[in-house]
């Protein structure tokens, strides 16, 4: 049977990582706080009650979808269909098909920018390798108007941003919600991630600085893997409950 994402993909190397992936929703959960569509993300409680369970659910749908075969992966996608289109129904309105493509955008692009700040740079052929695969992810969850290449994301990427985020009353309580479950320190190491991937705009909107105090220690970090002292740091610096979920995040042999 096929695989979804080719063995050889960029994208698997990507989602199989736990450092990529961490940095990927401290981008998104920036912008899923700003998000003009966000309030349905409160409707059903989930996401105020328990933020780092959403994430970790999130995460195992996505890495379901990238390290399946592709029958797997098709069900996956349907069960995620029948999750929103339950919630719409009890709600009694449809969600917008741009809140969906700003979701699967935000994939794209956090995909990038997690992996060269934390490897190298892309080559063009892997950055279009990214967009094909969640394009075709996209496809299979019937979302509307969806950008033909790579191109053409960029500049509807860029439109997203510019007129669907926000900063309301949902955006500040979501952030409370972020420092209540994650404590101040690690709050704080949030804020400083969400500085070093998110455009520009985004750290306006929230007001964040432009130069993340984490910075420095980015080239530290990637030492410290090569002596093995990131499993270390990661486990003085996340949350104990979530410990064994981060470190299920590796799947680098698959």
């Amino acid at each position: 049977m096929k695989n979804f994402v080719d063995k050889n993909s960029i994208v698997r190397e990507i989602w199989g990582n736990s450092d990529t992936i961490l940095l990927i929703f401290a981008g998104a959960s920036a912008e899923f706080a700003l998000n003009k569509a966000v309030d349905w993300l409160y409707f059903t409680g989930r996401l105020p009650k328990d933020p780092l369970g959403r994430l970790f659910s999130t995460v195992s749908y996505a890495r379901q979808i990238v390290f399946s075969e592709k029958e797997s992966a098709y069900k996956a996608i349907e069960t995620i269909n029948n999750i929103h289109h339950s919630v719409e129904k009890k709600r009694g309105q449809s969600i917008p098909d741009w809140a969906y493509r700003d979701v699967l955008f935000m994939l794209i692009d956090y995909s990038i920018r997690s992996f060269e700040l934390l490897e190298r740079q892309l080559e063009t052929h892997e950055r279009h390798d990214i967009f094909n695969v969640f394009l075709e992810v996209g496809k299979r969850m019937h979302i509307k108007d969806l950008p033909q290449d790579y191109e053409a994301f960029k500049h509807m990427r860029h439109h997203h941003i510019k007129h669907h985020l926000y900063n309301g009353e949902f955006t500040k309580n979501l952030y409370k919600q972020y420092r209540k479950h994650l404590g101040f320190m690690r709050y704080r190491l949030l804020l400083e991630s969400q500085i070093l991937i998110v455009p520009k705009a985004v750290c306006q909107l929230l007001e964040l600085r432009n130069v993340s105090l984490i910075s420095p220690l980015i080239s530290l970090y990637k030492f410290s893997r090569l002596i093995h002292l990131d499993r270390l740091l990661k486990a003085m610096i996340l949350p104990s409950n979530y410990k064994e979920d981060i470190k299920s995040l590796n799947h680098l042999n698959s």
